[in-house]
């Protein structure tokens, strides 16, 4: 599928502190890997490898780590002398990977302005880097393309600290933020986006959730793909032990690949 995915990686993770003030949080591990890996790997095995990834906090670590990966993850001879490695087997994905400095202190509408050029004229995956799920992506994809949306969004039922979305008709008319008794969809944050909704992005920072989401959503553009499968974010240390106590299970419930 010849698509990229676009993903937010720019926040400090406040709640996440424990982690965060040594990394990024989309570096912090599971499993051994950082979660952005476990999401890239989700996308590709969708057959999307294509990748635009916006950096703030820290981003100078996931850059380090991308250019190093074949170097981590396949045997290598080094010739100290010349200073030249000898990659063996290299056992790499198939990734093109962006990396754009969107600022340490820019909200998520600036972060996907600022990578506009990127993905300027053509639908596009965008997703946050802290959370996992095994969202069939592809059907995402063609639900969007035929349904005539601006933004189609994965619409899961967790927990009620997050914002909720009201639904009519696998159409979102209404996005808030903030939970309100009653609406049992939240934003799972695995979209797919049209070029045009990147005309919804006027100010100079703007909040994809609190400013351009409500706004599509009263223009009749916002879309719903209601996921019931497995759906985790890591917000908080304990998101994260959790995270890992399910990869150490025999089948996690978002490694969707080999």
């Amino acid at each position: 599928m010849s698509m990229k995915a676009v993903i937010l990686a720019g926040g400090f993770g406040t709640r996440i502190s424990e982690e965060t003030h040594l990394r990024p949080k989309p570096m912090v591990e599971v499993g051994g890997m950082p979660i952005i890996w476990h999401i890239m790997k989700h996308y590709s095995q969708h057959g999307i490898n294509d990748f635009v990834i916006c950096l703030g906090y820290k981003g100078y670590m996931i850059k380090e780590f991308f250019s190093n990966y074949s170097l981590h993850s396949s045997d290598v001879t080094l010739d100290l002398a010349s200073g030249k490695a000898l990659i063996h087997a290299n056992n790499s994905e198939p990734w093109t990977i962006t990396l754009v400095d969107t600022g340490d202190d820019s909200q998520t509408g600036r972060r996907l302005q600022k990578v506009t050029n990127y993905v300027e004229g053509e639908d596009f995956c965008f997703t946050y880097g802290d959370g996992v799920s095994n969202v069939d992506l592809s059907n995402l994809i063609n639900v969007h393309q035929v349904s005539g949306n601006i933004v189609t969004m994965t619409a899961i039922r967790p927990p009620s600290r997050y914002g909720a979305i009201k639904l009519e008709n696998d159409k979102v008319v209404h996005f808030s933020e903030k939970p309100k008794s009653g609406e049992e969809y939240i934003n799972g944050g695995f979209f797919v986006v049209s070029p045009s909704a990147l005309h919804y992005l006027t100010s100079d920072n703007q909040s994809w959730e609190a400013d351009v989401l409500p706004k599509m959503a009263e223009a009749g553009g916002l879309g719903a793909f209601k996921h019931d499968g497995f759906w985790q974010s890591m917000d908080t240390l304990r998101d994260r032990n959790l995270l890992e106590e399910l990869w150490r299970q025999p089948n996690p419930p978002w490694k969707t690949w080999d």
